[in-house]
């Protein structure tokens, strides 16, 4: 299962639906993602939505603690297939530059 997905799921489960639909396009994964540090806004997003729904704040700080270990990050395969695209590609160049 792709960690966009698993991200998903988890997010669903707690109750965060809106989030959970925004994860499963690719709004906070590490190569998908429209954003420079998406997993930053992730944490972020997660600790204002804490605060807000207080009746599953624990639950929210939970998941929030698994993001920020590293528990949702692409996988090895995730990388390797970013990087051979076409995206991957333009970007080792510019770095190689």
């Amino acid at each position: 299962m792709h960690t966009k997905d698993k991200l998903a799921d988890a997010l669903a489960a707690i109750g965060l639906t809106e989030m959970a639909e925004q994860a499963r396009t690719g709004y906070y994964h590490d190569f998908l993602s429209p954003l420079p540090l998406p997993e930053i806004q992730l944490a972020e997003d997660l600790l204002q939505a804490s605060m807000i729904k207080p009746d599953i704040r624990d639950d929210i700080l939970e998941l929030r603690e698994r993001v920020i270990c590293g528990d949702f990050d692409a996988s090895t395969e995730e990388s390797e297939e970013w990087a051979a695209s076409a995206e991957g590609q333009e970007t080792f160049r510019k770095l190689v530059k």
